[in-house]
């Protein structure tokens, strides 16, 4: 048997052409602020932040292809659209806005499906007002084909359904509250799964579904737990990466890693050769995304 592996050495990350507070997903994301200043100025500082970040992770030997987003959608450095796997299916997916929908780059979705010439499809869903936004919908345990969901307005539970009787995952689904009330918008702001070692967020998951959320993911790794407080400072939003020699990294931001006690940052020691780490303040102000969000793995 195959042995799957949980992460690669092999990213995709959107470069911006522009950023700045994206108003249509406003609704859905507690994490994002309102404009407070010039778009130019926003967009330089995290033009700087996306550059720094990738160049971090090519000293650390993971090989990063970068391509130009669109100057239409402020959100194209968080790469939400599409899922690459080893078996070589490319899932591109169907977004709730309309100006992430936008994202959709056809000369890279052509160049991708050379490589994973097996294509779902599944933005006709859009039509019915359906979303399913990639890894960040579902968090995949790809070793033992088990997929995490939070619901939210982005992640429809029959899609999710879908999509795991597809890969032949089992889905773990579950409800969600931020600190203001909504859903957490993204499951991958809640947790992160690495070979050994995941991260959750407990306290946001509703009560009935804590301990069988809990109790899954404890069964196949060993769980840093997260506060709120942990939460809203993206110390979930964060993804095992393989740098040089195969060594395992955690990819995160600087203010993600700091929010992090002492005990946890010794249980990554444990379990990570190293963390790759950078300044992400700006996007993860206005944009209410972090690390994770930036990187599509190429398998």
């Amino acid at each position: 048997m195959t042995l799957t592996m949980q992460s690669t050495n092999r990213l995709l990350m959107v470069e911006p052409a522009s950023f700045y507070a994206n108003p249509q997903t406003m609704a859905t994301n507690v994490y994002q602020a309102p404009d407070a200043e010039p778009h130019e100025a926003t967009f330089h500082r995290a033009l700087e932040e996306f550059r720094v970040f990738r160049d971090k992770l090519v000293e650390n030997g993971v090989i990063v292809t970068t391509i130009k987003g669109d100057a239409a959608c402020p959100d194209a450095v968080f790469p939400n659209g599409f899922s690459t796997h080893a078996d070589g299916r490319l899932f591109i997916y169907p977004m709730l806005n309309e100006n992430r929908q936008k994202e959709r780059i056809p000369a890279l979705l052509d160049a991708l499906a050379r490589a994973y010439p097996h294509v779902k499809d599944w933005t006709g869903y859009e039509a019915e007002g359906l979303s399913l936004e990639s890894t960040a919908s579902i968090c995949m345990d790809r070793a033992n084909k088990i997929g995490y969901a939070g619901l939210s307005s982005r992640t429809d539970r029959a899609l999710v359904k879908k999509w795991c009787a597809e890969m032949d995952y089992e889905p773990v689904i579950f409800e969600t509250q931020s600190h203001k009330g909504p859903p957490v918008y993204h499951t991958d702001c809640l947790m992160y799964i690495g070979t050994s070692m995941a991260a959750l967020c407990t306290p946001c998951i509703a009560p009935e579904d804590r301990e069988r959320v809990f109790s899954k993911l404890s069964a196949t790794h060993e769980v840093l737990e997260l506060t709120m407080e942990q939460l809203a400072a993206f110390s979930g939003n964060a993804l095992e990466v393989q740098g040089r020699d195969g060594k395992k990294m955690l990819a995160i931001s600087d203010g993600a890693f700091k929010a992090l006690f002492s005990a946890q940052s010794a249980m990554i020691g444990k379990h990570f050769d190293g963390v790759v780490s950078a300044p992400l303040t700006t996007l993860e102000k206005y944009g209410g995304g972090s690390a994770r969000c930036m990187l599509a793995e190429l398998f």
